[in-house]
């Protein structure tokens, strides 16, 4: 179930006109209510004793099915390759892989008889549920995110948005040449933040509590609430420039938390894509060694 290669084109394409999703008048979604639905009640009307069960004869179908649909859907990555149009285009494929995607909680489900245990055959299920999850969330945030990141751009490019932060930067400098020495250091620490600073998990909070420039606003505001004449206004000239810098930094990690958002499932989706795979391999010939 691997969705590495789908392009964000494709996936923006799920709130545009005939986006993926709608793809064909939602045929993928058709074909996906059916498969659950005649699953659902051959489920129901099959007498199976002593309980349903993954090793009854419906429940090797339903898994036969799933393992199927499971090594169908990693081609995604590799159909991406090949962009074509028609009947099997990149589209088409990518609508069939969320649906068919999504059925496999039923059809994976009823595999099991909702028979659960500490084993290879549950782990197989709950990374199942975890590729099908962190998909789910995948198909969201690009059918959302994409326009936050353009609003937050405001019409400015990436290069744009750094060139302003080294702009006052520069004017910083100038500025901060009337000070004390001491209140130069304190501009100085603004001077070193460095704007891409922190991992992952830093641009997934938005939050930087070591943020120089914050720092050095802060203690120059105070220092500006007890200082007169030039001395004051070179102080009120900095925090102004800091201030603008401040918000200037807060937009470009504002950027940088969306994008983190937009790509952080696929450190999920795709290693554990593989793990499910490993775990189906041990499932199935498991099941087949004791039968």
């Amino acid at each position: 179930m691997a969705s590495r290669g789908i392009s964000r084109t494709e996936l923006k394409d799920g709130v545009s006109h005939e986006g993926f999703l709608r793809h064909k008048r939602f045929r993928w979604l058709k074909i996906t209510l059916g498969l659950s639905l005649l699953s659902l009640l051959v489920y129901a009307f099959t007498d199976v004793q002593p309980r349903h069960n993954g090793g009854s004869w419906l429940g090797y179908t339903l898994g036969t099915i799933g393992a199927l649909l499971i090594l169908w859907l990693t081609l995604l990555g590799l159909r991406k390759r090949a962009m074509t149009s028609g009947r099997w285009s990149l589209k088409a494929w990518t609508s069939a892989h969320v649906y068919l995607g999504l059925s496999l909680i039923v059809v994976a489900t009823l595999h099991t008889g909702f028979q659960f245990g500490w084993n290879v055959h549950t782990l197989a299920y709950a990374l199942m549920m975890l590729v099908i999850a962190s998909g789910v969330y995948g198909i969201s945030v690009y059918a959302t995110l994409p326009q936050e990141l353009s609003d937050n751009r405001a019409e400015m490019t990436k290069p744009q948005m750094i060139d302003a932060v080294a702009k006052l930067d520069r004017q910083l400098q100038v500025a901060a040449q009337p000070l004390t020495v001491g209140d130069t250091e304190i501009v100085s620490l603004s001077l070193d933040d460095n704007v891409f600073g922190g991992g992952l998990i830093r641009r997934l909070s938005g939050r930087y509590p070591r943020c120089g420039t914050a720092r050095a606003l802060r203690e120059l505001q105070q220092r500006l609430a007890v200082s007169s004449g030039r001395e004051a206004e070179a102080l009120e000239t900095v925090t102004n420039l800091l201030e603008r810098k401040l918000a200037a930094l807060d937009r470009i990690r504002r950027q940088l938390k969306l994008r983190a958002m937009l790509e952080v499932w696929l450190y999920i989706h795709v290693p554990v894509t593989f793990a499910l795979i490993a775990a189906l391999t041990a499932h199935i010939i498991s099941v087949f060694f004791y039968w």
